[in-house]
């Protein structure tokens, strides 16, 4: 018996050791998937499980580090880049992305084989042959042109000329193939996916002759969260920098409200906005994802922002019923046996509540709120400078004191900048804003002048058109006559001077005879007069003149 006992075991052991030696997927797609993984997990449409068995003879494995890889690409390696639309609400569909990168100089033309970029040249020069892999050819020469090819349990499965690399995704303990070119595309919907973060992990093979070889790994990281991904956008009318979530004091801020969902899961739900904005104005519902609110003292404030989603799901199964007692035929029940039993209409729309949240700490201080220019005025020169005319803007703003004027002069379009200035607002303005800036123009023309006013946490702008007018001849004409008056005026006063001098020097004349001086004021009163018909910007007798604002 005993001799018999250890043959029965020989035997055993013997029909164990190919179990024992066959590749699981999950050993050679993941190394740190614990035992029972998969029953940790549903199934997800269309995956297998990783459990099956790997044929390793049509798809060799590698481990990191082995040599093999060197050679597994001619000309240099490739690397595979794995993107998600990650984070993805429960229920909603998920997206992954594979794109290869080649080697340089080479790309995949419209025929799916690997070629040689024209006039690229790299650091093993040029090749005599066009292509890297020439796969159509492959196709043509062998059997794998009948269109099928035999996958890991022997089922056929569709092989156009075209595919010529297979992606095998794996995640959850279940893989998926995928055939394609050098870029794929895969999603799966996460109904099925337990709520985390999970992995995602690619290997790809690609086409050599009867079997394939890997090429890359890659491995990303996704999130399935059972709240609406929710970001929101903050941004206000001459605010300096809103990333800061620093805004002003009584301008209103605009938040728009941006929910992350790639697959439009959410499309036919009814989602509600609700808003604290942290100030003592109460809760705002609305169901529009733009909202505007002013902040109207200076402080720090919590906002919070609640988003609720109604999504349509399928109604859960009815929980059984007691079963009903049966009357005995000796108590009569009026109406039959339905008059005990409550009719139900079943409800076929069903729905469950999503949510999402936002909070943000916000900073209102005080800024700039509006700025307006109320005067332009042409600066008349003592010189005429045609080719470089002054214009005075008188300014004025509300809110803060600005510490910075900044102009920028361009065509009457506003497209073209032809002279931007920055100054520094060093006059002390106290507690009124207002003040001149002066700005000189290449000419005559039409000018579109942007100017702002700016300080450590607001930046306002207005706009104006400016006109500059030409010389025309009627004011050269006004310019000659003015110089002819002048020149008269000139011609007057050396006389009266040269009368005073001779006077003085040809005869005596007691003190309180004081006509002299009479006539040299009178003189001095002409010379002034004509002085201010040639120069009509002279202001002495002006009374606003002391209230002018100071110039920039």
């Amino acid at each position: 018996m005993e001799c018999l006992y250890c043959c029965l075991g020989f035997l055993l052991l013997a029909a164990r050791l190919p179990l024992d030696a066959a590749k699981r997927v999950h050993d050679v797609l993941s190394n740190e998937r614990p035992s029972g993984y998969m029953r940790e997990h549903k199934q997800l449409n269309g995956w297998s499980s990783d459990e099956n068995d790997w044929n390793e003879k049509l798809y060799p494995v590698w481990k990191r580090g082995d040599s093999r890889w060197k050679n597994s690409w001619k000309g240099g390696r490739v690397q595979a880049l794995l993107t998600s639309d990650a984070p993805a609400l429960v229920g909603s569909t998920i997206t992954f992305a594979v794109n290869l990168v080649f080697s340089r100089c080479q790309q995949e033309d419209a025929s799916g084989n690997i070629v040689y970029e024209k006039n690229c040249r790299n650091d093993t020069g040029p090749s005599p042959d066009p292509y890297v892999y020439n796969w159509t050819a492959w196709t043509e020469d062998s059997d794998w042109g009948n269109g099928t090819r035999h996958g890991h349990h022997g089922k056929p499965f569709p092989h156009p000329p075209k595919w010529n690399f297979v992606y095998v995704f794996h995640t959850l303990g279940q893989y998926f193939r995928k055939l394609g070119q050098c870029s794929v595309r895969v999603s799966i919907n996460t109904a099925n996916v337990t709520l985390g973060p999970q992995i995602m992990e690619v290997t790809v093979y690609r086409r050599q002759r009867r079997a394939y070889v890997p090429i890359a790994k890659v491995k990303d990281v996704y999130v399935v969260t059972d709240q609406i991904p929710v970001f929101v956008t903050m941004s206000q009318k001459n605010n300096r920098n809103s990333s800061d979530e620093t805004f002003l004091k009584d301008l209103p801020i605009t938040f728009d409200v941006l929910i992350h969902d790639p697959s439009h899961f959410l499309n036919e739900s009814a989602i509600f906005y609700k808003w604290n904005f942290g100030d003592n104005t109460g809760l705002f519902v609305s169901n529009n994802h733009t909202l505007n609110h002013t902040y109207v003292l200076n402080g720090t404030f919590s906002l919070n922002l609640t988003v609720q989603a109604t999504v349509p799901a399928p109604c859960p199964s009815p929980s059984p019923r007691p079963p009903k007692t049966t009357p005995s035929l000796d108590s009569p029940v009026p109406g039959g046996d339905n008059a005990l039993e409550p009719r139900e209409i079943p409800d076929k729309n069903c729905y469950i509540n999503r949510y999402g949240y936002f909070k943000a700490t916000i900073t209102i201080v005080e800024g700039i709120l509006e700025v307006n220019i109320i005067q332009v005025t042409a600066v008349l020169m003592p010189v005429p400078q045609p080719d470089n005319p002054l214009v005075d803007f008188v300014v004025t703003c509300q809110g803060s004191i600005p510490t910075e004027v900044c102009t920028v002069i361009s065509d009457p379009t506003c497209q073209v900048t032809q002279n931007t200035i920055c100054d520094p607002v060093d006059i002390d303005l106290g507690d009124m804003c207002l003040l001149t800036v002066r700005r000189a123009f290449g000419g005559s023309g039409t000018y579109c002048m942007n100017l702002t006013l700016g300080d450590d946490a607001s930046l306002a702008l207005t706009s104006t058109l400016v006109s500059i007018p030409g010389r025309d001849p009627a004011s050269l004409l006004r310019m000659a006559n003015g110089t002819l008056v002048f020149v008269g005026c000139m011609a007057i006063f050396v006389t009266v001077i040269a009368l005073l001098v001779y006077k003085k020097h040809k005869e005596y004349k007691p003190i309180e005879n004081s006509t002299g001086i009479v006539v040299r004021g009178k003189g001095l009163n002409v010379f002034l007069n004509c002085a201010k018909m040639f120069f009509p910007g002279y202001q002495e007798k002006d009374p606003l003149l002391k209230n002018q604002p100071g110039i920039l």
